[in-house]
């Protein structure tokens, strides 16, 4: 469905999908090999020439992490490391745009296998 305002027919947006990247807490994102840096770096060149690419970023060790806790009374704790203690955290992530859920599993699977981990897709509201 589009919208026609002053003759200039407006789409609406496409759907956007967070794409994160899980590494075990051990990963040292400084030790990327050349072949998986290049790998990625050709995933970012394609999502970037489909259009889909928003946002990149891939996150320091989570040795320099800090997590903030918010208790039932509102009192914040402030504590080192990731938030989570569960053997893996997010290592980097993508916004894309994509037109169906199946598009976007299909750029989680590139990513899977230029970072050589584990991802999960999800859907902005």
């Amino acid at each position: 469905m589009s919208l026609v305002s002053s003759g200039m027919v407006v789409l609406p947006p496409m759907p956007r999908f967070l794409i994160t990247i899980h590494r075990p807490n051990d990963c040292d994102p400084s030790v990327e090999t050349p072949e998986q840096g290049r790998a990625i770096d050709e995933l970012n060149d394609a999502m970037v020439e489909a259009g889909s690419r928003i946002f990149v970023g891939g996150l320091r060790s989570i040795t320099e992490s800090l997590a903030i806790h918010r208790s039932e009374d509102g009192t914040l704790a402030i504590q080192p490391g990731p938030y989570l203690d569960c053997g893996e955290h997010v290592g980097g992530l993508w916004v894309i745009e994509a037109a169906t859920i199946e598009e976007a599993t299909n750029w989680g699977q590139r990513a899977a296998e230029a970072c050589r981990a584990s991802v999960e897709v999800r859907q902005f509201h």
